[in-house]
């Protein structure tokens, strides 16, 4: 599996815990997205994105609520001047699923075309 297979794949509706990741799949989907790490004690995975300006920030921002709204998998954003940091956590599962991952790719695929 790469970080291209993730990409090509869509979210699906889940919700109950059998769909939360156990220990094994999240550190074998996180070897593929570099830059990307486990937060609030495994249960979210979060990255930081820096910009040259407060323009550039939003408007990655903004391509990532537009793909967010595609995939109905809604990240947490923080945006300010020169930066994004984006969060992914699946509530309805209470952690970790594949669509946080799906996304995580998707939006490196955004930053990577952003320049």
């Amino acid at each position: 599996m790469s970080a291209s297979t993730l990409r090509a794949e869509h979210c699906r509706p889940l919700k109950g815990p059998e769909h939360r990741l156990d220990d094994a799949a999240l550190g074998e989907l996180l070897a593929l997205l570099p830059g990307w790490s486990l937060r609030e004690d495994g249960r979210a995975i979060g990255r930081n994105f820096r910009f040259d300006g407060f323009l550039p920030a939003l408007s990655f921002a903004s391509a990532i609520g537009w793909m967010a709204e595609q995939e109905n998998h809604h990240p947490d954003l923080e945006l300010g001047w020169g930066y994004v940091r984006v969060r992914y956590a699946t509530h309805d599962v209470g952690g970790l699923s594949r669509n946080d991952f799906i996304c995580a790719a998707k939006v490196d695929a955004l930053a990577d075309a952003a320049g």
